[in-house]
């Protein structure tokens, strides 16, 4: 079958041809329909990650995001059948640690994050495999198409966590997102379909005006503009700061923005991943986040057994991650696309929709 692999960090991805995947006892193949392009692929390409152990190696398939149909399944599968249309999640839970038995999956004391490593081979393919396949396998609902789904992909499953577990988002509460990419114009959208209201910060125009038609309240230009003036808007819109500030770029520059746009005591929730420079440490304004009582939380992924909530909101078309698709491309083109992210030169969501 056809894949995109990684053969060195930064140069572009190698189309080629490789075994197609067996169905391990508990595991399922899927043939892959539809396969979103996300930043942390762009991540993954770069080598970003080994001071956390999270680089990707040579070798590697890369591809998290991936919606289709089953093809085959392990001889212990129980739930799964061939022929169900399925999502696969990136945060990949084995269904039986402490965290997964406590609701927690997606931080899984013996997980695999799909696409990233090479137990977990991706989805920039023809067929994937799907490890612990009952527990990780989401359905897709009648009437989703796989290009939707593919699109809603980690970038939705980790807004709607960030916001509702993590943020605690409540209706009327206002909330902060900086950097328009995948993941902050889903936070966007969802947040507007849980009834907060948004201010949305990039330095594209093009983002923030697709962030304006997804729900936010008010945009932030921060092109050119140092963090005392971006926060100082942020705090003005939102009548003297954010209930819930996210940064979903991972950058110091927006870590530290979101900080100075809570009000007190706020939370801040951090989505995006940083890059070589940061190597992820960021320095942050301690002594002032102790003197609001700001709270500071991570967010990664969503756990499995939450998937019924999103897809809810799904079926509502209170969320319609279609909407944020501005590209469909070949398997061949990915490697272009992911250095078309070097330079933000992507504007919402691209999904793969070619495999042959």
């Amino acid at each position: 079958m056809r894949a995109a692999v990684l053969r060195e960090h930064g140069e572009p991805l190698e189309i080629t041809d490789v075994d197609r995947p067996d169905p391990a006892p508990h595991g399922a193949v899927v043939a892959v329909d539809a396969c979103g392009v996300c930043r942390s692929d762009w991540h993954a390409w770069q080598g970003h990650g080994e001071w956390v152990g999270d680089r990707a190696t040579e070798g590697q398939i890369l591809g998290h995001e991936p919606a289709g149909r089953v093809v085959a399944v392990g001889d212990h599968v129980d739930r799964v059948r061939e022929g169900d249309r399925v999502a696969v999640p990136f945060n990949l839970g084995d269904g039986s640690c402490p965290q997964c038995l406590s609701g927690h999956g997606n931080v899984c004391e013996d997980g695999l994050a799909l696409g990233f490593q090479q137990e977990a081979q991706g989805a920039f393919a023809e067929a994937v495999h799907v490890p612990r396949a009952d527990y990780n396998a989401m359905p897709l609902p009648d009437g989703v198409s796989a290009r939707d789904m593919a699109a809603l992909g980690c970038r939705f499953m980790t807004a709607f966590h960030a916001l509702t577990a993590r943020g605690e988002v409540g209706g009327g509460d206002w909330v902060a997102v900086h950097g328009c990419g995948g993941v902050g114009l889903s936070t966007v959208h969802i947040a507007d379909a849980l009834g907060a209201q948004v201010v949305a910060v990039d330095i594209r125009d093009a983002a923030l005006d697709l962030a304006d038609d997804l729900g936010a309240d008010a945009v932030v230009n921060a092109a050119g503009r140092d963090g005392r003036g971006v926060t100082g808007e942020v705090r003005s819109v939102t009548n003297g700061g954010a209930h819930v500030s996210v940064d979903a770029l991972g950058v110091a520059e927006t870590c530290r923005n979101s900080v100075f746009s809570l009000r007190r005591r706020g939370t801040h929730v951090q989505v995006g991943l940083t890059t070589d420079e940061e190597r992820g440490e960021v320095s942050l304004p301690v002594e002032r986040m102790a003197m609001m009582e700001a709270d500071f939380r991570g967010a990664r992924g969503m756990p499995p057994t939450r998937y019924d909530e999103l897809l809810r909101l799904l079926e509502s078309d209170a969320i319609e991650p279609g909407r944020l698709v501005r590209r469909e491309v070949s398997l061949e083109a990915v490697p272009e696309r992911l250095a078309a992210m070097t330079d933000y030169e992507t504007t919402g969501v691209e999904v793969v929709t070619e495999f042959a």
